[in-house]
C-alpha cells in the first residue's frame, strides 16, 4: 500500500474520494449475503458463479490497463503456486461462508465472520512468532463473550443453528489465511495480477463442490442469472476494487470501517428483504462482537 499519500492532508480530494471509495465498497460486501440467500442455485454454486462471473470486470480492467505497472510475472512453478494459492484458500472460505448463510441467519453468518482480523492475530502468533499485546487479549474475550451473548446467552449455545454460526467461524479461520496469503505476494506483485490468479483459482476449486454435491449449477430464470451476476460484479469485483483503492491512500486504520458497514448492511437488508428480525439479544451481542473485535485489532 501507498504511504506516501497517506501522508497527506485528509481534507485533500484524493482523500476524501477515497473514503468514499470505501463506504462503497464496504456496503457492497455487505449485500453479498442477501444475493446468496436469494439465489436460485446452491451455496456451492453460488460461490462458483461470484468468483467465476467476476472475473469478467477484472480481466477486463487488466486488459483497459494495458499491462502498465503490472509488476513482475511469475517466473517458475513457485511463483504460480504462491498466486494459485490464496485462490484455493478463498474457495474454502466462499464454500464456507455460503453454507453458512442457508444455516443460520444472515445477521449471524456475517457477524462472526467478521472475527477474521482476530484468527490473522492468531494464526501470525502461532507460525510467525508474532506479539500479542494485552489489548489483543481484552478484544479477543469480549469478541467471543459478544458470540455467546448474540446465541441468547449460554442456554441458548443449543439452538438448531448453532452448526451455521460453526461453519461462519470456519469460513473466518479461512479469511483469516487468505488475509496472510495476499500479504505475502503484496510486496512482489501487482493487486490486478492477484486478483486474476486468485479469483480464477478458487473458481477452479469451487466448481467441483457445486458440480458434485448440489442439483443444478445454471439459475433457472433471468432473475436467477440477475442475482448472481449482482454478487459477482456488485459484492465480489466492485467491492473488492473499491476497498483495495481506497486503502492505498487512507491509513490502515479506516479499513475498520469496513469491518462495521459489512455486518449492519446485511442486517438491515435482511430485516427489509428477508424478513429477519433484529433481537435486543442479538443487536447487543452484535455490539459486543464489533467491539471486541475493534479493540483486538487496536492490539
Amino acid at each position: 500500500m501507498s504511504q506516501a499519500v497517506s501522508a497527506a492532508s485528509p481534507s485533500s480530494p484524493s482523500n476524501r474520494f477515497a473514503l468514499a471509495a470505501l463506504i462503497l465498497g464496504g456496503a457492497a460486501i455487505g449485500g453479498s449475503p442477501i444475493f446468496v440467500r436469494l439465489s436460485e442455485v446452491g451455496p456451492m454454486a453460488t460461490a462458483f458463479w461470484r468468483v467465476a462471473l467476476a472475473l469478467i470486470p477484472i480481466f477486463a480492467f487488466s486488459l483497459i490497463r494495458g499491462g502498465k505497472d503490472a509488476g513482475p510475472k511469475p517466473a517458475n512453478l513457485t511463483d504460480c503456486g504462491l498466486l494459485v494459492l490464496p485462490g484455493v484458500i478463498l474457495a474454502m472460505d466462499l464454500a464456507a461462508w455460503h453454507l453458512s448463510i442457508t444455516m443460520t441467519s444472515v445477521a449471524n453468518a456475517t457477524l462472526l465472520a467478521n472475527l477474521a482480523p482476530v484468527f490473522v492475530t492468531v494464526i501470525g502468533l502461532l507460525f510467525f512468532r508474532a506479539s500479542v499485546s494485552r489489548i489483543f487479549v481484552i478484544g479477543l474475550a469480549l469478541a467471543l463473550a459478544g458470540v455467546v451473548i448474540l446465541k441468547g446467552g449460554p442456554s441458548a449455545l443449543g439452538n438448531g443453528d448453532l452448526r451455521g454460526d460453526g461453519v461462519a467461524i470456519i469460513a473466518a479461520v479461512f479469511y483469516a489465511g487468505y488475509i496472510l496469503s495476499i500479504g505475502r505476494l503484496r510486496s512482489r506483485f501487482d493487486t490486478i495480477r492477484i486478483m486474476l490468479w486468485s479469483t480464477a483459482s478458487a473458481a477452479v476449486c469451487v466448481f467441483p463442490l457445486g458440480f458434485f454435491f448440489e442439483d443444478h449449477m445454471l439459475p433457472a430464470t433471468a432473475y436467477g442469472w440477475s442475482i448472481v451476476f449482482g454478487l459477482a460484479f456488485i459484492s465480489h469485483a466492485s467491492g473488492q476494487v473499491a476497498i483495495a483503492y481506497a486503502l492505498a491512500y487512507l491509513p490502515a486504520a479506516f479499513s475498520s470501517l469496513t469491518l462495521l458497514l459489512q455486518p449492519v448492511v446485511a442486517a438491515i437488508l435482511a430485516w427489509i428483504l428477508l424478513s429477519e428480525p433484529i433481537g435486543l439479544m442479538q443487536a447487543l451481542g452484535g455490539v459486543v462482537v464489533l467491539a471486541g473485535i475493534m479493540i483486538a485489532r487496536r492490539g
